[in-house]
């Protein structure tokens, strides 16, 4: 038998068995050298978000669905019960206005409701001293 009749049957068998197929899956969507065959399916099947590039595919992918359902905004009528909803885009812009004074809110709001770093401190269990004998210390600079 040839080498490349070999590879073909080796492929078909591989390529007949789902796991396998997953196994080569994982493969490919894991290029840093992880052992992912002790992760459970649904772990092996979302390291391809481990990637930076594909990371980015995800983003403007959201990004052109966002951009095209605003332009699909301009397409159809609307029946509005107020004036400002007859926009085009006015939903989307609303959403997106709102959601960053959400932020800006909370940025602010952090100033008022931050504590100090030691607010907890009299009643935290790292606050309590640690008995001297009890620790081993090791000193690396021997």
């Amino acid at each position: 038998m040839s080498e490349q009749e070999k590879q073909s049957t080796s492929q078909k068998s591989v390529s007949s068995n789902p796991d396998a197929t997953l196994a080569q899956g994982d493969q490919v969507a894991n290029k840093g050298g992880e052992d992912t065959s002790t992760y459970p399916a649904l772990g092996r099947r979302m390291m391809f978000v481990d990637n930076p590039k594909n990371v980015d595919k995800i983003v403007y992918g959201l990004c052109i669905l966002c951009a095209g359902l605003f332009l699909a905004d301009f397409l159809y009528h609307k029946h509005t019960y107020v004036a400002i909803e007859d926009i085009p885009g006015f939903y989307a812009l609303y959403g997106f206005f709102m959601c960053a004074a959400l932020v800006v809110c909370a940025k602010l709001m952090r100033i008022f409701l931050k504590r100090g770093a030691d607010y907890y401190a009299p009643y935290d269990v790292e606050a309590e001293a640690y008995p001297e004998d009890d620790l081993d210390r090791e000193s690396h600079n021997a």
